[in-house]
Order: C-alpha cells, then structure tokens, then sequence
C-alpha cells in the first residue's frame, strides 16, 4: 500500500545573529574525560640490579626492562606506591603482567596472599606500625596497618604499597649489607622484604608483652584505680593484628609447596625460616589477645568488687548518720506526755546518746571492714 506523505520543502527563516541561541548537544556520559596522572607519579624506585649492587643511571620504567632484556643480565626493581588503574594499566602492558594481577594491585585492604599467574607471582604482605605512646596518650589508633604488594616475575619485581603505614623499616640497610642475597634475583628481593616486615611484627610483639604487663600490674596491684577501657583499646588493636598476619602462613606455605618452582632451593628455604618467624609472632600475639581477654574478667571482677566496697562505705555513712536523726525526729514530735523534757540534763543525755551511738557503730563498721 503506497503511503500517502509527501516531503514538503521547509520555508526558510532568517534570524539575525543577536537572536540565534546555540543548544550544545549533550555529550554521553561515558565520554567524559578523566584526569590522567602520568605513570611516573606513582614510581618511588626504578633501579636496575646486576650482580646485588644498583646500576648508575636514571632509567624509565620502560627503559629499564628494555635494558635488562638487551643485555640479558640483571632485573628491575619497580616500586610503586597507591597506583591508578590507568598507571596500572600502562605498566602491565610494558611489563607484561596478568590483568587480575591488576586489579588486585590497585585495590588495597586485602588478606596476605599468594596468586601464580604463568611464570609470576603475586604475593601480599601487610605491614605493621606500632605507636609506643599511645596508650599513655590515650590515641586512638596504637596498631596501625598498611599493605605491601609484589608481583615477581623472572627479570623484574614490582612493588606496591597502599598506606602511609606500609613503610618497610630497615629494608635499605639490609639491600646494602647482603648484597649477595639480591644477586640472587627478584625472588630473593620478595624474600628479604617479607624476611623486614615479619621481623617487625616479632619486634612489635614484644613490645607489646611490656605494656601488657604494666596493664597487668595496674590491674592486680592491690589500692590502685585502672581504666578498663585501656584494655578494650588495646585488644581491639591486637585483634586488627592479628587479621594482618595471621593468613601471612598459609600464604607462605602456598609459595613454598605449590609455587616451588619458581623458587631456588636457597630462596625457599629462606620462606621457610620466614614462615617460622611468622609462627612465632602469630603465636605471641594470640598469647597477648588471651591475656588481654584474661585482664578485662579481672578488671571488670575488680570494678564490681570497687563498686561494692564504695556501697558498703556509703551505707554504713548512711547507718551512722540514720540512729542520730531518728532520735531527734523522736524528740522533734509535739507530745505534751514527755516527762525527760523537762529534766535539766536531758539535752545534754540526748546528745551524748547519739555520740555513743555514731562511736559504737563506727567501731563495728571498722570491724567488719565497711569503712
């Protein structure tokens, strides 16, 4: 059926510029453009290793691989720290790292881990910071947690860490003196900063058994006044501890017995020593949580037993002063029939009867250890 509209020619309007409106069609929403940040903010280190010592120079994240890869000697160390997606991305593609690896390493707060994509590794460790002052200051956050991630490949490791927190103390001074172990390539570079954070979580432990035996002290030493909420902070902190380091060892056991092969013999057996570093700061800081959770019974016992002790004082005040105004109430009633009123020496009788009874129930108050 033929249709019946025609095309009719439009008439042409002219309008002067002064009454001519521009409407700016509307841009999709997935058109707007991002501020990019360049790669090079997120680099703290690029340096390339031969032989364990650092090699002279400046070298662009792409540079170096290139160099490494030309003279098939030596690996890049790459540290970042809180990368974007799209910094995240532009690495990847140089350095040829797996897309979930990605995602992961710009997400932070995630459990300690162990991924193997292919011939690379991606391990998560979080670090530890503890405030020595902050129960005595009364902070609020005494343990404090970052995230220190790897991803180990065979010519390149790339560092990332998420947090002010995610420091790696003396981790310099180690890459100086043991100049041999970096030698060893980018697995043992993973090793010794796994080897510095968990020997900060066996130094922060035993602080921590210090302050809890000053908190041990306040609460069983006999007179004193505790904040039990000292206590409570504090196990609230371990216990945040302890979520960070607590699955480093199954992590460790994954890299040591699944992923073996990617590791030399020496490499794994330092993992090993680590892993039982890390047993040993996992089962001292379970110990501490057990304490802690052995101080606030004790504490809230002691409270309680405060708290009575404060009530039989104020009853028997309450006692002592009671017998003296029920006598004077007695004697405060309006009866004509009150024959000592009018004894001379009634008075002073009725005010020696109340001081007799206030000393004798102080003195069996005392007695009894209600005052």
């Amino acid at each position: 059926m033929a249709s019946n509209s025609r095309n009719f020619p439009r008439p042409k309007i002219s309008l002067s510029p002064s009454k001519v409106v521009a409407k700016a069609s509307p841009k999709p929403a997935n058109s707007a453009t991002k501020l990019r940040v360049p790669v090079e903010r997120a680099i703290e280190r690029c340096v390339i290793y031969r032989d364990g010592h650092p090699v002279r120079g400046s070298y662009g994240y792409r540079e170096a691989l290139e160099e490494v890869r030309r003279t098939g000697s030596g690996y890049v160390w790459l540290g970042l720290y809180e990368p974007d997606q799209h910094q995240m991305v532009s690495i990847s593609e140089a350095y040829d790292v797996h897309e979930l690896i990605v995602e992961d390493a710009v997400s932070a707060r995630q459990r300690p881990k162990v991924e193997r994509y292919d011939d690379q590794f991606f391990f998560v460790i979080r670090s530890v910071k503890y405030t020595d002052d902050a129960i005595v200051n009364n902070a609020r956050e005494i343990i404090e947690t970052g995230e220190v991630q790897m991803i180990v490949g065979k010519d390149f490791i790339i560092t990332v860490r998420h947090g002010e927190q995610s420091t790696i103390p003396g981790l310099k001074r180690r890459l100086e003196s043991d100049p041999e172990q970096c030698a060893m390539g980018p697995t043992a570079v993973s090793w010794l900063i796994s080897d510095v954070l968990v020997d900060e979580y066996l130094r922060i432990s035993s602080l921590l058994s210090t302050d809890i035996d000053e908190l041990e002290n306040e609460v069983f030493s006999p007179g004193t006044r505790f904040d039990i909420e000292q206590i409570y902070r504090l196990k609230r902190e371990i216990l945040e501890m302890r979520h960070a380091i607590d699955p480093l060892a199954l992590a460790l056991r994954t890299l040591t017995n699944a992923h073996n092969d990617l590791l030399s013999e020496e490499i794994s057996s330092y993992f090993l020593d680590v892993l039982d570093h890390e047993l040993a700061a996992a089962d001292h800081v379970a110990s501490h949580d057990e304490r802690l959770t052995s101080l606030i019974n004790a504490g809230v016992a002691k409270v309680s037993m405060q708290q009575n002790a404060d009530m039989r004082r104020l009853s028997a005040l309450v006692g002592m002063a009671a017998v003296p105004t029920m006598i004077a109430g007695i004697y405060g009633m309006n009866f004509e029939n009150m024959p000592e009123l009018s004894w001379q020496y009634g008075y002073f009788a009725v005010l020696g009867v109340m001081l007799a009874s206030i000393v004798a129930m102080y003195w069996f108050f005392k007695k009894n250890n209600w005052l």
